[in-house]
């Protein structure tokens, strides 16, 4: 199944509620992503630009998409961002495919 980082960060209300009144976010999210038919493979709070990352298996794409709508629309977060993660042998792979595209890039195609 398909791997996923979403980071997300809190608005200043959503982090005022939660110094007011304590909550694991981590079982919120498990239930949503397993309800999608997802699992939640990692959960952590952080600081800097993102308040929470987790990881999570989707069954597709959409899947992926469609739980971070969820939490954009749910207003709580004013920035969402999901990216895509590859294992070390799906990198390998990339790789190798794209040492044999056939892509040129733009001075190249220009000197011709």
């Amino acid at each position: 199944m398909p791997q996923y980082l979403i980071q997300t960060a809190y608005t200043s209300e959503a982090v005022q509620s939660l110094v007011k009144s304590q909550q694991n976010r981590a079982d919120v999210v498990r239930s949503a992503v397993e309800h999608m038919g997802g699992k939640l493979i990692g959960s952590w709070a952080s600081f800097g630009d993102f308040d929470s990352v987790v990881v999570v298996d989707m069954p597709s794409n959409i899947d992926a998409a469609a739980i971070a709508l969820a939490v954009q629309a749910g207003g709580s977060c004013k920035t969402v961002k999901t990216t895509p993660l590859l294992s070390s042998a799906e990198a390998i792979e990339a790789l190798k495919r794209a040492a044999g595209s056939a892509y040129r890039p733009v001075a190249a195609a220009a000197a011709r």
